[in-house]
C-alpha cells in the first residue's frame, strides 16, 4: 500500500529541508521526498492520497525520558498504554527509563521490556539502563551488558548517582561505550524531605523546599568530572538558570555535555502549588518565573538540547493525599507538542527549532537512525 502526503510545509531539520513537498511512502518506509507536483500519482487507484495544505509535515517526535512503569507498576502505566499516550502526541520513538520493578539494571530486564514492546507497543520502544545496581548507588551496573541487550543510555534517573567517584567511573564507561550518562541532578542532603521549590511560596504554604542549589552544585560536579573522563554527561530535566548557564559555561569549552527540559519547566511555576495541587508535585520542582525565562533562552541560543517530556504517571491513591505525602510526577506526551508551539506562537523559537528539538537532536546525542524524513 502506498501513501502520497501532498502540499504540505515539510520541516526535516536533519536533511536542512524546510519547503513544500510531497513525500511517497511505500509500507512503512519513505520511498521519495521531491517538490511539490514532481511525485505522479499515476492515475493508481491504490494509492492513498493526504491533501497536507496548510499543514506541517515533520518526523515523527522522540522522547528521550519517559516512565511508563513496566515491568512492576503496571497499575499507573504499560508500555502498551504510555506507548498510545505517545502516538497521540506525535511521538513515535520513545526511551523508558529504568525505575521499574524489577530495576532495569541487566540483560534480563531489558530482553523483557524489548519483548514486551514487541508485543504492546505503538511506538519504538528504546530502554535506559541504570547505572547503578538496583539504583541504589552503591555498585554499577554491567554498562557493557546493558549495552548489548540494547539499551540506549544510562541513568538512574529519579535518585542522583551521590558518590562521586562512583560518577567519575560511570562517565569513564560512557565514553568506552558512546553512551550518555543521564544525570538527575540533585544533592539529596539539601532536598531530604521538601516538596516543592524553596522560596516564598513554599514558607507561605507551610512546605519543606528543595533549594534550587541542589541541582546547581550537581550539574556543576558533574561537569567537573568530565575534563578527565571524557564522559558523555546528559542533565535531564533541567529546571534551575543557574544550571543553564553551567552548561553553556562548559559547552564554551568543549566539553561533552548535553542537557534536556521538560515542558512543564518552561510552563508552569511554583504559583501552580498554591493550592496544594498535587498534579504539580514533580522532581525537580516548578521553579520561579526568573528560572523561566533563562531555560527559554537556553532553547534559543542552543544550550538545551532537546525537549523531553519526563512523563510519569501515577494512579489516583499516589496523588489524592496531603501534598507533603503525594508522589512527584506529571503526565506531558499528548501537551508536549502544543506547550513547545505556544512557545512559537510567542516568538522565543521558530518551527524548525521546535521540530529539531524534537527529532534531530534527541537523535544526535543518542546515536539513534530516526528522526528524519530521508529516504
Amino acid at each position: 500500500m502506498q501513501t502520497l502526503i501532498k502540499n504540505g510545509q515539510v520541516i526535516d531539520p536533519a536533511n536542512q529541508v524546510d519547503g513544500s513537498f510531497d513525500i511517497l511512502i511505500n509500507g512503512n518506509s519513505i520511498e521519495a521526498v521531491e517538490p511539490q507536483g514532481q511525485l505522479s500519482e499515476n492515475d493508481n487507484s491504490e494509492i492513498k492520497i493526504i491533501d497536507a495544505t496548510g499543514c506541517v509535515v515533520a518526523p515523527g517526535f522522540c522522547d528521550m525520558h519517559v516512565h511508563f512503569r513496566e515491568p512492576g507498576h503496571e497499575y499507573k502505566e504499560t508500555i502498551e498504554t504510555g506507548s498510545a499516550s505517545a502516538a497521540a502526541g506525535g511521538f513515535t520513538t520513545v526511551a523508558v527509563m529504568p525505575n521499574t520493578s524489577p530495576v532495569n539494571d541487566n540483560r534480563s530486564v531489558t530482553e523483557l521490556i524489548l519483548k514486551q514492546a514487541e508485543k504492546t507497543a505503538l511506538v519504538n520502544i528504546l530502554p535506559i539502563g541504570a547505572i547503578t545496581k538496583g539504583l541504589k548507588g552503591e555498585t554499577l551496573s554491567d554498562m557493557g551488558e546493558l549495552k548489548e541487550s540494547g539499551c540506549i543510555g544510562y541513568s538512574d534517573d529519579g535518585r542522583p548517582v551521590m558518590d562521586s567517584e562512583l560518577m567519575r567511573r560511570a562517565l569513564e564507561y560512557s565514553r568506552m561505550f558512546d553512551l550518555p550518562c543521564i544525570q538527575h541532578s540533585e544533592i539529596l542532603d539539601l532536598t531530604r524531605g521538601g516538596s516543592m521549590n524553596e522560596g516564598i511560596v513554599s514558607a507561605e504554604l507551610g512546605l519543606k523546599g528543595m533549594p534550587v542549589e541542589a541541582e546547581d552544585i550537581m550539574v556543576f560536579r558533574d561537569i567537573c568530572l568530565l575534563p578527565k573522563t571524557g564522559g558523555r554527561l546528559h542533565v535531564a530535566h533541567i529546571s534551575s538558570g543557574g544550571a543553564v548557564e553551567l552548561v553553556r559555561q562548559a559547552k564554551a569549552k568543549g566539553l561533552p555535555v548535553t542537557c534536556e527540559v521538560a515542558p512543564h519547566h518552561f510552563t508552569l511555576t511554583e504559583e501552580a502549588c498554591r493550592d496544594y495541587d498535587t498534579n504539580a508535585k514533580m522532581s525537580p520542582p516548578l521553579r520561579t518565573d526568573e528560572d523561566i525565562e533563562l531555560i527559554k533562552e537556553g532553547l534559543k541560543d542552543g544550550t538545551i538540547d532537546i525537549i523531553a517530556t519526563d512523563h510519569a504517571p501515577h494512579d489516583l491513591a499516589d496523588k489524592q493525599v496531603e501534598f507533603s505525602n503525594a508522589c512527584f510526577g506529571i503526565v506531558g506526551l499528548e501537551t508536549a507538542l502544543p506547550l513547545t508551539l505556544k512557545m512559537v506562537d510567542e516568538g522565543i523559537i521558530s518551527l524548525q527549532r521546535a521540530v529539531d528539538l524534537l527529532t534531530q537532536q534527541p537523535c544526535r546525542i543518542f546515536n539513534l537512525d530516526k528522526g528524519t524524513l530521508g529516504v
